[in-house]
């Protein structure tokens, strides 16, 4: 059984990007960290440089379009910053994300986007706004 089918049995309802899933002061937490800990690498504006991805764009939006945010989530929680893989607290992470959905041009809303596994597997990438 995948993990939303086992999300939306523990009464979670599926979302996504487009649902508003953090805050403006989350993302503003999150361009501050982003600024110290991934814009050496990933550049200013999320465009990448060199072979560092993207985190913006239509290149971004297609690798992680269906996708859940908890992949988002774990890739940099497990692998970044490069030179010091793991040592973003959760909370710094969340921030993060919250950044880069605010960057790809996803909207805020009234809560933070949480840092837990189970709230992020529901939560999906979806590349272009459902009518």
């Amino acid at each position: 059984m995948g993990s939303v089918s086992i999300a939306l049995m523990q009464g979670q309802t599926e979302k996504s990007v487009w649902d508003g899933v953090y805050s403006p002061l989350q993302a503003t937490r999150g361009a501050t960290a982003y600024a110290l800990r991934c814009a050496s690498c990933h550049s200013d504006d999320l465009e990448g440089a060199g072979q560092n991805p993207g985190l913006t764009g239509a290149g971004f939006r297609k690798e992680w379009d269906g996708k859940a945010v908890a992949d988002l989530f774990d890739r940099i929680r497990i692998s970044m910053p490069a030179d010091n893989p793991g040592s973003l607290t959760r909370a710094e992470n969340a921030d993060i994300v919250a950044f880069i959905l605010k960057t790809n041009g996803y909207p805020a809303g009234s809560a933070e986007l949480k840092s837990d596994a189970d709230s992020l597997k529901v939560i999906r990438v979806v590349a272009v706004k459902p009518k």
